[in-house]
Parts: structure tokens; sequence; C-alpha cells
């Protein structure tokens, strides 16, 4: 079984499949064939015959399993069974596995062949497992494997033939054990090479297999076949494999040369039989030909002499015609192929037609770029020329030919650079290769000489030379060359730098490759021929003075004359070459004359460049004819080169500049450069004093400076002494006068005064002229900058100026206007752009140097402040600062510049002077009032002002420290409040303060920003960080932190007392960074700020006017008029709110001011004046709650404190007469105030849920129940009028109920009640008559809404505020009463309680009727209002804010109200007669502008619950019983149209504006719109499900709302965030405002009401509005699914369908299907004819309907999606019901489920119904085939007068509707 099968076993099977393999291949593999093998040993051929082999009967199941499944087509199968057999293989001994080696070696071969290259892969990996496994147990099985193996390693795919090498290596791992193997089994490897030559495609498989597959393979077999041939001959026939030095020899010549007898006789067999391989060289596979062209190379050079006579011919016409060739992949072999063919029989050219067969192929070969193959056949031509007979060509003609053809090919050959420089290369190579042989074409001295004269005229000449004059001429750039240009006398600076490619085709430029080609063929013919070099130089010379002969395109021309010399010098003068200058030394000296004369900047460029190869004294002896020697050379050098090179200035003028530079010889340079400068300069100042520059010839000046400059960069390497040598004293003269001139300036001026100066970059530091010069020159520069800013329209700016120039340097200064600051500015700004290094070198000079710098950063910050206001400008505003704002812009770019390290680089003196005085002209910016620069962005740019000097000029903490000292120093103006005192800390400033109040707002505004921007620990504590290079901005502190030099507690207590600055307040900015820095580490910083505010609060005395019930709003801190005060409770306030203090720090401030209250044993009254509103905050962390009320024994400590404190000053107030006996001027205010602070009250956000906030011990509460029941027996006869007697007495019962309730008699609830009713009464009858006066001026005002709008202004202003404050406090005392009674019904659930007694319900009812007559007075004002105007509504809303507590009351009691107390206030409401009514009323406060949230929800609840919400949607009033099917016949289409929601609603509702889907996600009008639809939603889900009301409304919705609705319900869910995730829930991370959607939605839907999102929707945030957003789409979902449905359908974004569906399914659909079960399952329309089954698992419904004998069962099922996705319906079961009907019925159950906008349970009583009525024999509708409507439930009422039938009205309506007529749709007679 395992021997080789013939023929039959090639002719197997393959399967066909292709993949890609892994490339596996070892870095040290060999590449082609053995023919390296070298060895001493060799395999045992003994072994090869062993008797016993194995049968297939002994193979192991499972590996014959997989055997078997190797004969598979599949290629896939083929694979696995492979993969397992290596794995079994793997696992098994070698013993085991050589039993399979017969049966794997008739596989391995039919593998071998397969089509697919991974299974061959496959093959090879299997069989390297293979061999490492059985190792010499192979050996007898060598015979059948040795052949493929070998053959495999040659594979066209190169992962295949590297897995074959590296399996055999794995089997031989010895070079020499392979070679003994290959040469032992010769015969079996050449028998298997020979018979897959004899292949062919059919016979390569025996089943259908596409015929392009066996092609491939075909080609693979042949391709490989042939190449192993070739290696196998090179093995055995080559020198390398003879080994003389092994230990067997005898045995091994005997192996070796049986092997090479084989070899030999087999490849003279295979070459006659194949007829020397011809047919395949001729293959239409490349892959063939590529392996023919191999296996004949390898006949040629080992059996050469199996190639007769007779058939040379036909031999050498397909060997040396092969140059038709045109496949790159088959040249390498071919080349080496003619290569060898023609250097053993070079007599085969005369066998064929040389000119036909040979060179007109090669010829068109060269002209085509060797078709590709470029960097493999240039390189062989010089040996292919080395190898041609030269009698069989005509040696002239030939080379011409070609290199004319190889020239020809040039342009396909520039694929890539590799390819060009072969190209070059090779040209090289063959020209010197030619002149170097010419001997061999030609005899005698005169035909060698013409032959090589042939090559230079042709060749070099006409074909080299030509191309690249060409190709470099018609460039048009070249950056080593001076760029130049002239417009006005000006002169740009040259640019100077590394030669660019001019071809950048492959970034390498063409004419410098072919440049040095000709430069390399040059030095080849130098070192040949003399003669030959010389006629190239005539052509060289003749060539440029053409060029300079000509006067149009010089430029261009020249280009290539400069360009060769570079290149001359880089590949020739070098390398010590020194024939160029033989070349270019004549053409010079022939050309000056001309060049001398042309005002051309190129040719003058040749010169230059010709210096910088040769040198200067090797030109100017060349040009000048004069003899060697310096002085011969400065001599020409003064006389000839200076005159001309500092000739009138032109074009050329730049190049000459260079030329002149280029001259200076290193020797003689002191003595040239003075001769330049002076000849230049006297020059220039003929008939003027020294130093007065001609204005022609400073541009000349500045571009020589400019040149110079360039030099010493080069030259940066030389000495000082060197850079000495620059300086020259008539450049200072220059200098000066240049800076002192007068406008107009020109460019020069500026260049050459930067030339001079230099310090454009850090590295050029050297300077043309002295110091006292660079002085001067600065000094004028900052008299220019000067000018500029006194010029400015700032008075800052000039304030500024001031602080420059009171120094002692310049307090003499005078600083004239000019009539042009701007362009004198601008001079010195160019000067200062071009030598700002320079600075350094004056900073000893402070003044100046700190004077220039600041100048720059005022000039900038003023362009900053012009820029940030422009929109504040008028036209002749913005025509002033236009000049100055392009200035400006470049002073801009200028500091920028300087700042990124430059500044740093100085002292730090300097620095520290320089921040000093812009630091001081900051805050000279911040005192000074300008109408433009007061806002916040004047601000923000005034802090980035200063941050940016911390950047720039600072390097440690305590540096920027300094500078905020500097900051914060005291002036005329500042500070305000508070002085810092260095022995104490701080003292209060006594001088009045508000002159400067303005001016200090933009100041602290700073403060402020600096303070957010840096940290509060920076700017307030003095906190300096120990790095110094710290570049945190965080304010926290460490314990390493030093704060005792730059602490400042006195600037904290000023920003307080200031209260509101421009863009911010101590409460909204200050204080919480404040308290985030106490938060991190106070170390009593805290402390010393609340004792300045305490000091200054007692110093100021006056009390804080609050309201000490609750905590005060940021609005009522406000009002506080002493501002110590107001800062001071402020700050406490925020502390213990935040916790930022705690018991510890309140009990330590109490007992300070318990120290501080009484001098002695008289209290001090100022003292007294503040301590209610501290107490008020105080005893919150003193006292403990009720639920927190402990025995700890800290807590009980304090405590005891408090409840002392509280007991005295309690006996002291009842020392005192009643307040109904109080007279004005007695100090009983202030103890009452304080009692009253004591005892605090717990308010709720919403004002409800009211309670003592404290636990008072038993004394206290008897102490102030004997207090109040004195107020009350002292007012039962006389009542005290004053309002302070009044406001007090109303905080005293409030505080009396909450604490001591419990103890209230029945007098004194009635005392207490009465008193309420009688404040709150009072307050109505002041709101009535503010809603009479709005109604007056509206109804029966102007015309004018200005003037309408001015009296509603004056008509807010309440006359009594007295009357809402004791209202406000009374509401408070209602809410208590209300929340005790409530809490005695609990207690006293069976005995009343004194307040649930019958005799208090009429008082408690009036209370309530006058707090809704309040709620509805203003809802009804700002109806009327909004009936004139928008901006009228606005400002009654707006009034509401002045007394916001009190409306919240209201709003709190209003919810809590009775429906008989709502119903009765709106009757009195519609009674009273205003022009509008109590729902129009109620419509304009939810929608109201100014939202006040308490007054939104509750006008929210009013309209949304009985009794109002029954007309408070359309003007009808319905019955809310279910109906009748008599009701249902009066339901139809016109009902609909007939059924008007009210305006007020229905606007928002209808006509959904285009304009919503823009606004923004909380605009008003998108809010109100989703709240009508809450509103709408809410009063459709407290109707009964079948009831008249209902099916109105949703006929009204589906009929005339805008179902867009729910696309913007969608803009404020943003599910484009999530969408992509999971639509499972555990697996959806959403965004937040999706969270609150999602959250609300499934709310919603559980408790079927909207207010949980309404009652915390105001104020709006993206947040809540989603969470509204995501409610209405519940409830929609759950009250309009049809509705929503059909919206959905409609949907055309894919993307945003799926979001919205995943939505739906994770969040409501689950809530609402299980509702929808339940309901049905519960629904009682069950009888003896229908029956439900529910199935919650499959959320299906099972509905069975018999009657008679016949019978259907409808399955409902809800798909997960639902209400989205439609209710799908099946009939599964019908009995004596014909299918037209049944199909019928199942249609209209269809019907109902999905048009029903309601509970399914609702649509199946329906359908139920339709049934019943169809049996009780009803006539169906025609139209819709079903009895009761699906839509609006009517029965068919409307008949045709002849056909009799009845029709539902809508069905009609429908009909005649769209089919554009009024007939009957069954008779089509005229209905």
């Amino acid at each position: 079984m395992g021997r080789t099968k013939g023929e039959a076993a090639r002719t197997k099977s393959r399967p066909s499949s292709s993949s890609e393999a892994a490339s596996l291949l070892p870095s040290g593999a060999t590449v082609v064939g053995f023919g390296g093998y070298v060895g001493s040993s060799r395999v045992d051929s003994t072994l090869a015959s062993t008797p016993d082999a194995p049968t297939f009967l002994d193979i192991d199941a499972e590996v014959a399993q997989h055997l078997k499944r190797l004969s598979r087509k599949d290629p896939t199968t083929k694979l696995k069974a492979l993969a397992s057999l290596s794995q079994l293989i793997k696992q098994k001994s070698a013993k085991e596995i050589v039993t399979i080696i017969p049966q794997w070696a008739f596989e391995y071969k039919k593998l071998l062949l397969d089509y697919s290259r991974e299974v061959r892969r496959a093959t090879h990996d299997t069989m390297t497992n293979l061999v490492s496994v059985v190792g010499r147990d192979l050996a007898p099985h060598l015979k059948p494997l040795i052949g493929p193996w070998w053959f495999s390693q040659f594979d066209s795919v190169h992962e295949v033939s590297q897995a074959a090498k590296r399996s055999f290596q794995t089997a031989f791992p010895a070079p020499e054990r392979r070679l003994d193997a290959l040469m032992l089994y010769s015969t079996e490897i050449f028998t298997y090479i020979e018979e897959n030559l004899k292949l062919t495609p059919q016979s390569l498989s025996d089943k259908a297999t596409a015929s392009d597959e066996l092609e491939e393979m075909h080609q693979q077999v042949l391709s490989s076949s042939l190449l192993s041939l070739a290696a196998l001959l090179d093995v055995f026939l080559s020198e390398h494999s003879v080994r003389p030095d092994s230990e067997n020899l005898t045995g091994e010549s005997k192996h070796a040369a049986k092997a090479r007898k084989i070899a030999v006789s087999t490849a003279e067999k295979l070459f006659s039989a194949h007829k020397y391989f011809i047919d395949f060289l001729k293959s239409q596979s490349p892959v063939i030909r590529s392996a023919a062209y191999s296996v004949v190379r390898s006949c040629i050079k080992n059996i050469s002499h199996a190639i007769n006579e007779g058939d040379m011919k036909v031999l050498a016409a397909a060997i040396l015609g092969s140059f038709q060739e045109k496949n790159p992949a088959c040249h390498s072999s071919m080349w080496d192929t003619v290569l060898l063919f023609t250097k053993r029989f070079p007599e085969s050219w005369n066998t064929v037609n040389v000119q036909k067969t040979i060179l007109s192929r090669l010829w068109n070969f060269l002209k085509n770029g060797c078709f590709g193959s470029q960097q493999v056949s240039y390189p062989a031509l010089v040996m292919f020329l080395e190898t041609v007979p030269p009698k069989a060509i005509a040696g002239d003609k030939f080379f011409l030919d070609f290199f004319k053809n190889l020239w020809a090919g040039r342009n396909l050959s520039y694929s890539t650079n590799a390819d060009r420089l072969s190209f070059f290369l090779a040209v090289e190579e063959c020209f010197l290769w030619g002149l170097r042989n010419a001997s061999r074409y030609c005899d005698g001295a005169g035909g060698i000489y013409h032959f090589k004269r042939i090559f230079v005229d042709e060749i070099l000449v006409g074909l080299l030379w030509q191309e690249y004059v060409l190709a470099a001429g018609s460039k048009s750039q070249d950056v080593a060359f001076s760029s130049y240009s002239q417009s006005k006398n000006i002169i740009q600076p040259i640019q100077t730098g590394s030669r660019e490619t001019l071809n950048n085709k492959n970034s390498m430029d063409y004419e410098g490759i072919l440049g040095k080609c000709i430069v390399k063929i040059l030095s080849g013919i130098h070192c040949l021929e003399n003669e030959l070099f010389l006629v190239f130089s005539s052509k060289f010379q003749a060539d440029c003075l053409d060029i300079f002969q000509q006067t149009e395109n010089s430029f261009q021309d020249v280009q290539w004359v400069v360009k060769f010399s570079l290149l001359l010098d880089q590949h020739a003068v070098k390398k010590g070459e020194m024939w160029p200058v033989e070349l270019v030394g004549p053409t010079l000296r022939k050309s000056f004359p001309l060049i001398e004369t042309l005002d051309s900047p190129a040719a003058v460029r040749l010169v230059v460049v010709a210096v910088s190869i040769f040198g200067p004294r090797k030109i100017v002896q060349e040009i000048t004819c004069i003899d060697t020697g310096t002085e011969k050379f400065l001599q020409a050098f003064n006389e000839i080169l200076i005159p001309w090179c500092l000739k009138t200035f032109s074009l050329s003028t730049a190049a000459r500049l260079d030329l002149l530079l280029a001259l200076l010889d290193d020797e003689c340079f002191s003595v040239q450069w003075d001769a330049i400068i002076k000849y230049l300069v006297n020059l220039g100042t003929a008939c003027t004093n020294p130093g007065t520059m001609d204005r022609d010839y400073l541009p000349v000046l500045a571009i020589l400076m400019e040149k110079a400059r360039e030099r010493t960069k080069k030259s940066s390497q030389r000495s000082v002494s060197y850079e000495d040598d620059w300086h020259h004293e008539l450049l200072d003269l220059v200098a000066v006068s240049v800076v002192r001139s007068f406008p107009p300036f020109e460019s020069s001026h500026a260049r050459f005064l930067c030339a001079v100066l230099g310090g454009r970059s850090e590295d050029d530091r050297i300077s043309f002229v002295s110091l006292n010069t660079l002085i001067l020159v600065f000094k004028e520069v900052f008299r220019n900058l000067i000018s500029f800013m006194m010029d400015s329209t700032f008075v800052w700016v000039k304030d500024v100026c001031s602080l420059f120039t009171n120094g002692r340097s310049y307090s003499d200064w005078k600083v004239e206007s000019s009539s042009n600051p701007v362009e004198m500015a601008q001079f010195a700004l160019e000067i200062l752009n071009g030598s700002y290094f320079c600075l350094s070198t004056i900073e000893a000079e402070s003044e100046l140097f700190q004077g220039i710098l600041a100048a720059i950063f005022i000039i900038d910050w003023e362009f900053n402040l012009i820029t940030i206001s422009k929109d504040k400008l008028n036209e002749e505003q913005i025509g002033k600062f236009q000049a100055r704002l392009a200035f400006g812009e470049a002073v801009h770019a200028f500091r920028c510049k300087i700042c990124d390290q430059f500044l740093k680089g100085f002292c730090e003196n300097s620095r520290k002077c320089l921040g000093t005085t812009l630091i001081q002209s900051i805050k000279c910016i911040t005192f000074v009032e300008n109408e433009i620069d007061s806002d916040i962005n004047f601000v923000s740019s005034c802090c980035q002002w200063v941050l940016d000097i911390f950047e720039f000029i600072c390097q440690e903490e305590l540096e920027k420290q300094q500078l905020l000292d500097q900051l914060l120093s005291r002036n005329e103006w500042w500070p305000s409040w508070i002085m810092p005192d260095s022995n104490f800390g701080a003292r209060l400033k006594s001088e009045n303060v508000s002159l400067h109040a303005s001016k200090n707002t933009k100041f602290i505004a700073l403060l402020d920003k600096l303070i957010s921007e840096i940290g509060f620990g920076r700017v307030v504590a003095g906190v300096t960080s120990n790095a110094s290079t710290s570049t945190s901005e965080d304010p926290l502190t460490d314990s390493g932190t030093d704060r005792s030099h730059f602490s400042r507690p006195w600037l904290a207590a000023e920003i307080l007392c200031t209260w509101k600055w421009l863009g911010g307040s101590a409460i909204h900015s200050f204080i919480p960074s404040f308290s985030g820095y106490v938060k991190n580490g106070d170390y009593g910083f805290s402390d010393s700020i609340i004792n300045i505010l305490l000091d200054g609060a007692l110093v100021q005395g006056a009390g804080s006017g609050l309201n000490l019930l609750w905590p005060p709003s940021f609005d009522e801190v406000e009002t506080v008029e002493n501002p110590f005060l107001r800062a001071l409770v402020s700050l406490l306030s925020t502390f213990f709110q935040d916790n930022v203090w705690g018991k510890e720090k309140a009990l330590s401030l109490f007992k300070q001011l318990q120290d501080k209250l009484f001098i002695g044993d008289t209290a001090n009254l100022i003292c007294l004046r503040i301590l209610p509103s501290v107490m008020h905050i105080l005893v919150r962390p003193l006292s403990s709650r009720f639920e927190d009320h402990t025995d700890d024994q800290c807590d009980s400590n304090i405590q005891d404190e408090l409840h002392h404190a509280t007991v005295e000053w309690l006996k002291r107030t009842l020392s005192f007469p009643p307040l109904n006996a109080w007279q004005t001027g007695e100090d009983m205010e202030d103890w009452f105030q304080l009692i009253i602070s004591c005892f605090p009250i717990k308010v709720t956000e919403t004002m409800q849920g009211l309670e003592p906030e404290r636990y008072v011990y038993p004394m206290e509460k008897a102490l102030l129940y004997e207090l109040f029941k004195k107020q009350r027996q002292g007012s039962l006869h006389v009542v005290n009028k004053l309002p302070l007697v009044q406001l007090l007495l109303s905080k005293l019962m409030i505080i009396s109920v909450a604490y001591c309730w419990e103890d209230f008699e029945e007098d004194d609830w009635t005392f207490f009640l009465h008193r309420l009713r009688f404040w709150i009464e009072s307050a109505v009858v002041m709101m009535e008559e503010f809603a009479e006066n709005v109604n007056d001026v509206v109804t029966n005002g102007s015309n004018d809404v200005n003037v309408t709008l001015s009296k509603l202004e004056s008509t807010i202003v309440f006359s009594e505020p007295l009357t809402i404050e004791l209202a406000t406090n009374a509401l408070v005392g209602f809410s208590l009463s209300c929340n005790l009674a409530g809490l005695q019904k609990k207690e006293h659930s069976e005995n009343s309680g004194p307040l649930v007694s019958g005799r208090w319900e009429l008082i408690t009812d009036r209370i309530l009727e006058g707090i809704l007559r309040l709620f509805f007075c203003t809802a009804a004002a700002e109806a009327i209002a909004y009936s004139c105007c928008h901006e009228a509504s606005s400002i009654i809303a707006s009034s509401r804010f002045h007394h916001s507590h009190f409306w919240e009351l209201v709003a709190s009691c209003v919810v809590q109200s009775s429906s008989h107390a709502r119903d009765k206030a709106v009757k009195s409401i519609e009674i009273w007669g205003l022009s509008k009514g109590a729902i129009s009323s109620l419509y304009a406060l939810v929608f109201s502008c100014k939202p006040l949230p308490p007054l939104q929800f509750a006008s929210f609840v009013l309209l949304s619950t009985e009794p109002i919400a029954n007309s408070a949607f359309s003007s009808e009033t319905f019955n809310d019983g279910t109906f009748s099917n008599e009701d249902s016949q009066n339901l139809d289409t016109s009902s609909a149209e007939n059924f008007q929601l009210r305006e007020e609603i229905s606007s928002k509702l209808e006509k959904l504006p285009h304009e919503i889907f823009e606004m923004d996600i909380v605009a008003h009008d998108r809010v109100n719109v989703l709240v009508a639809w809450s509103l709408l939603l809410s009063r459709l889900v407290s109707l009964p499900s079948s009831s008249l009301a209902r099916e109105r409304m949703i006929q009204y919705v589906q009929d005339s709302t805008n179902s867009a609705v729910l696309d913007c319900l969608f803009q404020h869910i943003p599910l484009e965030l999530c969408m992509g995730t999971s639509s499972r829930k555990k697996d959806i991370e959403l965004p937040a405002a999706v969270t609150e959607a999602a959250n609300a939605a499934k709310c919603a839907i559980t408790t079927s009401s909207v207010l949980f999102a309404v009652e915390f929707l105001w104020p709006t945030s993206p947040e809540k509005v989603a969470s509204l957003a995501g409610a209405v789409f519940g409830l929609m979902l759950h009250n309009l699914p049809a509705y929503v449905r059909g919206w959905f359908s409609d949907v055309r974004d894919r993307s945003g369908s799926s979001a919205i569906e995943s939505f739906t399914k994770s969040w409501c659909s689950p809530t609402l299907i299980s509702n929808e079960l339940s309901q049905i399952k519960k629904a009682s329309f069950a009888d003896e004819n229908f029956s439900i089954s529910v199935s919650k698992s499959a959320n299906e419904v099972v509905a069975t309907y018999t009657k008679d004998e016949t019978g259907m069962d409808l399955v409902i099922r809800l798909p997960p999606s639902y209400p989205l996705r439609p209710v799908d319906v099946d009939c599964t079961r019908s009995l004596g019901i014909s299918e037209v009907k049944r199909r019928k019925w199942l249609m209209s159950l269809m019907s109902f489920v999905r048009n029903q906008n309601g509970a399914l349970a609702e649509a199946i009583r329906i359908w139920k119904s339709n049934f019943d009525k169809e049996f009780e024999g009803v006539e169906e509708c025609p139209i819709c085939y079903s009895v009761i409507h699906t839509a609006n439930h009517s029965l068919p009422r409307l008949a045709c007068k002849t056909c009799k039938h009845k029709f539902h009205s809508a069905c009609l309506y429908k009909w005649f509707s769209t089919s554009h007529k009024s007939t009957c749709p069954l008779c089509q007679s005229p209905f």
C-alpha cells in the first residue's frame, strides 16, 4: 500500500480550493537548491529494502480514518484531517507511526499536487511532525517519498516551498546527510521529475475539476519540476559537491560518481527528448518560461557537450533571441542564460541573423525600459557588452544604436529611485567600458581616437549634456541662490538654505543624477585622455558664453551652469580631484567681461559658487589674470571688485554683495572689510556729514549687513577676535542717524538697524555696533512707543505712561506729540522684532529695559480691549481705532513671541521690577472709569493679563505672592471697608466709602476672577507652595504651606462687604470658594475673617431686618443694609449649612457674643441689634432636633449653654409690658427678635410640612407659653396697630404654636385663628384691589402699549408691604395648625382634639377660601395682563418674586385645599366680573412666562382635578358615566368637529409650529407644549374608559392634534447617545437625561399620572424636561396607543425608530403588557357565549366565542415592543363558520384592538358587542364591514334612500372626502 502507483497515483482527484499560507521560513534557511551540501556521512542503503513492511491492517483505527479523509475532494476536510493527524502523530511513539508511513507516502504524493496551497502547506507541516517522531525509521520508506519531497521544495508558493524545505531539513539536519540522501536516491528523483514533465492537465485528475484549476496546477507542476531538475544538476555536477577531505572517500566517491553519472545521462536524455526545452521556453506561462531558462542555463553550465552543432542554430535563435521576453519575472534567469550561452558559445552568433534575431529585439528591449526589470537588466548590460563577439557587430554603429535605444528607454525607467540610479550607473559603466575597449573594434591610433571622439560627441555631448542643459535650465528657482526683487528700491532679504530638489518625483532630482553621471564620465575621460576632456571643455565654455551673450531668460539659462558647478564640487572637488578647475577657470576668464556688463543675479551667482568651490584667490587670479600674491590680490579686490560689487543699486545687487563677502579671505579679512565699509559709507555721504547715509545707498548697506550676519552665523566656531573684526565706527554713526530720522520710513531703515544690532534669534548675539550705540537706539525705540501710548484715547494708557517716565533717567523727558505716532511706533516695533534678544545686553539699563517691555504689554492690552469692545464702539470711534488696531495686532504677535522663554532668562531683579510695573499698570486700569471697558469681558482680560505676568515673569510662588501684594496695595480708592494693618492684621476704614464704590467693583471683580483661576488659597490666604516650580492651581494646601506673611483676611472681609461686583457676587462665587478652602484646611484663617466682620457689624450697629422664622434666602440677605452683618450672616449660614463648621465653632461664637451682650449689668444695645440675626443661624448647630435628642455629654453641655441663655432672655422679655403697650423708642423689639431667633421653624422647599426645628426644655416651653398668654391677654381690650407690634405678635404666635401647641387652650386657639384670618383677609382685600386695578388699566386704559406698561409697573408697587409680610406669617401659622390638626386626628382617633372639633371647621374653610381668592387674584391679574401683551404679563409675574415666600405658602395651601373650597372660590371669581374668568386665569398662571414653581404646580393641580377639571377643557359638560348603545348613535364624526378645547390649551396642541423644533431644549414655549399635553392626558386618565367625554376627547386628539409632538418628546430624550447598546435593560448605560425619561415613563404608566414630573419641573433644566417628556410618552402609550403607533409607523429614520423601539421595549412595554393582561383577566365581559384565557408568559389572550353550533378561537398576541408594533390576531379554530365570515370576524377583531386608544380589555368588550349585534341581526356597515365603528363605536344609522343600506356616518364621511363624490358606495345613487 505504501508503494509508488505510477501514473495512476497522479491521476487521483484533487480538491478545488485556494488560500494563503503563513510564512514559517527560518532566517537561515537555504533559498535555492542544495548545491552547498557537503558532509562525510550517508544514509545506509541497506535499510531501503526491509522485507517486513507493515500492512494497512496494522494502522491505528483513528489514524486510518484520518488517512482515508485525505482522499476527499473538499479542502476543508483535508485540512481538518491533516491537523488531526498531526496531533495524533505528536502523541504516539515512533513504533506506532512507522506503520502508517506506506499509506502516508501514497497520500503524500497526491496531496503535493493539490490545488489548495493551504493543503500543500499543511501536508508538509504534517510531514515535519512525522519525521520528527520516526527519525531514522524513515530510511526504509525514502524511495517513494524522496522524489515528491525534493520536487515540493520548489513550489511556486513561497510558504509551501519553505514548509517543504523545513520538513526535509528536519529529517536530515546536517547538510552532508541531505546531500547523501539525494545522491542515494538520485534515480528515483530523476524518474519522478521525468514523469512530471510528461504530465498533461487532463492526467492530473480523474474527476470533474475546473479546467482553469487544472491548467494552473499543471503549470505549477511543470515549473517546480524544471526548477528541481536545474537545482539537482547543480548539486550533483557542480565542483562544490566533490569532497576530497571525506573520511570515507572510496564509498563516497562511488555514490557521487554514480549520482553524477545518472545526472548526466538523465539530463542528456531530457535535453534531447524535450528538444533543449525549447517548447518550455515558448510556453504562455511566465513561471514555466522562467524555470525553463533556469534548466537550460544549468544544462549549458554542466552538460554543454550535449549540445551538438546541428542543433546550435535552433538553440542560439531561442536563447539569443530571448530579448523579446516582456515579463520581468523571467528576466533574471533569461540574462543568466544569455550571458552564459554567449560566453560558452561565442561562435553561436554566426549561426543566426544578428540584426534580426538579436539586435532588433535588444533595441526594442532597451527602448521599452527593459519592460520593468531595470534593476536586473541594467547591471547586466556591461557584462553583455563584455561577451558580445566584436566581429559580430559593427563597432561605432552598434554603440550608437545601443546608447540611442538605451537613452530612449530612460523615461520608462523612472518608476523608483533605485530604477533611476540603475539606469544612470549602466550608462556610466557602458560609456567608460566602450572608451576603454575601443581597440576591440578599431585598428590604429587614428581609428581608436575617432571611435572615442564619436563617444564624446554623439553620446556625452549629444545625448547626456544636451539633456542636462535642458533639464537643469528649465527650472525657475534654486534656493541656493539669493531671492531678490526690486520694488521702489526695496530689496527682499536673502533666503539661504540647503538645496531643494528641482524635480521632486520619488524624492530625487533628475538633473542631479544626470549631472552626477556626467561628472563621473568626465572624471574617467580626464584619466583616460586629456584631449577628449578638452573637447567637452570647449563645448562647456561655448555654451556658457552663449548664455551670457543672451539678454532674455538669462536667469533660467544660467541655472544649469551653477548647478553643474555644484555637482563638480560635490562629486569631484571634495574627493580631491582638481580637474574641475580646468573646466570652470577658463570659462570664467572668458565670461567675466560679459558678466560685468550684465545686470544678471544668476550670472553673478555663478562666480559666487565658483569662489565657494575653489577659493577667492584662485578665482580672482582666473578672472583678473593677475599673478599670485596677497598684494596683487588686494589690489584687484579694491580696484576692480569693490567698485563693481557696490555700484548703483540694481537687480544683481544682492548677488554682487554675496560675491563681495565670498571674496573675503581669512588672512586679509580686516583690510578687506574696512575697505568695503569706507567705500560704501563715503559713497553714500558724498557731500553730507559722516553717518548720514543717502537713501539710495542705505538699502545696499542693509543688505550687506544682513549677509554679513549670515556669514557670522555660519562662522560661529571662529574666535571672538574674528567677531570684533566686523565692528566699524562708521556703522555706529549710521545707526544713530537712522534711528533718529523722521517719517516716512522705508523698510531699509529697520532692516539696517536689525542687521547691525543682531539679536533676531537666541544664538545671534553678535552686534556690529558698540554698547553705547545700542543703548541710544533702544532709547529712541522707547521714546517712539511712549509717543504712541500718549496718543491713545484711553485715559488709563496715558496714566500708565506717567509710571514709565517718573524714573530718574527719564524725568526730564518731554515727549512731543507726533503727527504720525503710529508710523513711528511701527518703526520701533520693526527694530524690536528683529533684535529683541539684544535687550538682554542692556539689562543693566533697568529703566530702559523695563520700560520697553512694559510698553509692549500695555499696547497689547489696549489692542485686546479695543478688540473685545468693538460692538460698543460707534463709527467715529471705530475709525479712530482702526490704525491703532493694525499696529496692536502686530504688537500682540510680538508679545506672544517674546513671552515663550525669553522673559524668564533675565535676572530676578529685572523680572521683579518689570512685574511691579505691569501690576501697577493693571491696577491703574481697573480704577479708571471708561464707558467701553466696564463689562465682564474687561475683567476677564485683566485677569488674563495678571496670569500672563505670573506665567512669563515669575519663576517661584514667592514671586507671585509679592506681585499680589503689589496689586492689593493701598491707593486713594482702595480698599473701601477694611485696611490691612501690620500689627493687628486689619482695621476698619473710618472715612466714607460710597464715593469709590463703583471703581472698587471692577477691581473686586478682577480679584474674584483671579480666585476662580488660581484658587482662594493663593489669592486670599497667601498660600505659597514649597515646590517653586509647581504648576498646580489647586487651592488646597498641605502642612508645609507658609501663610504667615502673605495671609490676607482683610481682603476676604473687604470682598464680602462689597457683596456685589461686575459679573459676580459674594454669594455665588466668593463664598463657595471660601467654603471649599476652609473644608480642606483652615488653620484659623476663617476665625480672623469672622472676627473682622463681627467687629465691623458692631461698629455699624444696624440690625438685619430679616424674618427670623426660617433661614433667609439669598435675596433676603441682600436686603440687609449693614454690610458687615450681611457678610457675617451669609458666611455663617454657608459654613453651617455645608457642614464646614460644627457645634464647637458655633458654641465658641455663641460665647463670644454672650460676652459682648452685656457691659456689666447693662445690655449692649448695639450687640443686641445684631445678635438675633446671628443667633438665628447658631441656634441650629447649638441645639438638637427632636429625633436626634440624645444624652451625649458633649451635646448636652452645648444645649445647656443655649438653654440657660434662652431662659434668661425669656425672663427678661417677660419683664416687659405686653406688645400692645409698646411705644416707639423702647428696646423691646430687639429682645423679642432675639427670642424669635431662638425657636426656629423647619420648612421644606415647597413650604409644606412646617414643624419646630429644635428640642426645647420644659422650662423654655413654659416661659414661651407664658409670654404668648401675656400678649393674648394684653390684646383683649386694646389692639396696637403699629406695624412692628403686629409683626412681632405674628412671629411670637407662630413659634408659640410650633413649640407649645399641646398647652394651648380653647381661648388660645380662638385668638390664634382669628388673628390669622384677619391678616389673610387683609391681604385678600389688597390683592383684589390690585387685580381690579390691573383690569382697569388693561380694559379701560390707553391704546398705547407703552403707557399701559408704565401704569402696570406703578400698579404692582404695593402701598402696604407690611400686609403681605403679616399674611406670610399668617400662612405659616395656618400651615402649622393644619399639620397639628392632622397629628391630632392620629393621636385622638376616638376623642377629637381641640383643633379637629367641629367649631373650627367654619373658620378654617373661611381661611382656605381667602387663600384661594389670593391665588385667583394673582392668576387673574396675569391673565388680564396677557390679553394686552406678553410684556404686561411678564411685569405681573415678576412682581411675585418680591414676595416669593408668601406665594409659595399660598400655593402649598391651595394644593391641600378641599373640592368644596375650590368650587366656592371659582364661583366667586366668576361672579366678580373681571375680564378673565377663573379657568383662563389658571391657564395664564400654568403657562406663565416667569414661573414661580409652587404656583405653576398648584394651578396644574386645580386644572387637572375636580371640580375645575370638568369645565377646564371644554365649554361643554359631559356625563362621566358610561354611554349606552343609544348614546353611541349620537357620536359620529361631526362630534369631533363640535368638540372644541378651550383656546388656552388648544393653541398649544393643534398647531405645533416648526420653530418649536429649533428652539432651545428648555425654551419656554417647548415646555408649555409638554405641560399642555400633560394636562390633556391627566384629564383623559381621570375620565371613565367608556364615557362619552373620553370618546369625544380621544376623537379630538386623533383628528385635531399634531402628532409631531412625539418627535419633540424625543428631542428631549437623547436616544442617539445610547444607540448601539444592548436592548436588555441591565446592559444599557444610559445618559442622565435618558435615565430620567425612562424612569418617568415607567412611573407614569404605573401611576397613570404626571404630577410627580410636573411638581419639580420649574425651574427647568434638561434633565427635568426630559423627565416630563418621558412621563408624557409613557402616559400616551398607556392611553393613546393607536395614536402613538400611527406616528411610529410614519418615522422614516431607521436608526431613530430602532432606538425608540428599543427604549420602549426596555422601559415601557413590560409594564404596559402586564397591565393590559391584568385588566383583561379582571374584566367582566365573559358570559355563556364568550370566554377569555390569559397567558402572561406568552403575552397571549385567547378569546373563545360560541353561538349555537358555531364558534371560533381567536388568539391576540402582544409584541415585545407593544404598543409601537401592532397586536397580532390569529384564528386557531373555527366551527360552522364560512371562510369569508371567519376572515371578516378576524379582521374585525384586529381592527378593534389596533385602533383602540385605551385598554385592550375595552377593545375586546366592544368587539364582543359587535358580535352580539351581528347575531342579533343588526346590519353591518358595508364600508368597514363592522356593526360598531372601530374608532367612535357608533352604530350604522345613515341609510341610502335607494338601496336602504345603513352606513356609519364616519365611514360615509371618509368615503365622500376620498372619492370626491356624494353617491352611495353600493348603488351609486345620490346620497
